[in-house]
């Protein structure tokens, strides 16, 4: 039993976006598909990160098409506004069933 057990186990990992692994990335992932869209200074300020580090884990997950970033100007200002994307938002519902199936196996 110990053996299906740690198979599951790894099979439930593979599941799991090294991506998304960062809990920044997994929680702007996760902020994006509950809005429409969302704009820079409003995810640094319920993230409370820095610029830099904000700005780099965003534009990975745009690299990788998990997200959309729109420039516009408000005001004269410029705002960058962010949108996850169809590939974005399937990427995240198969990390989450994976981190779901291994919170099973362990609960089990």
């Amino acid at each position: 039993m110990a053996a299906k057990a740690g198979k599951d186990i790894l099979s439930s990992l593979d599941g799991l976006d090294k991506l998304l692994a960062p809990r920044l990335r997994l929680a702007l992932c996760v902020l994006l598909a509950r809005f429409e869209s969302m704009s820079f200074s409003r995810l640094k300020e319920l993230t409370r990160e820095t610029d830099g580090n904000l700005g780099a884990n965003l534009r990975k997950l745009e690299v990788a098409l998990y997200l959309r970033v729109k420039k516009t100007h408000v005001d004269r200002k410029p705002v960058s506004w962010y949108t996850l994307t169809a590939r974005g938002r399937k990427a995240l519902r198969r990390h989450l069933d994976a981190l779901a199936d291994v919170i099973g196996i362990v609960d089990d």
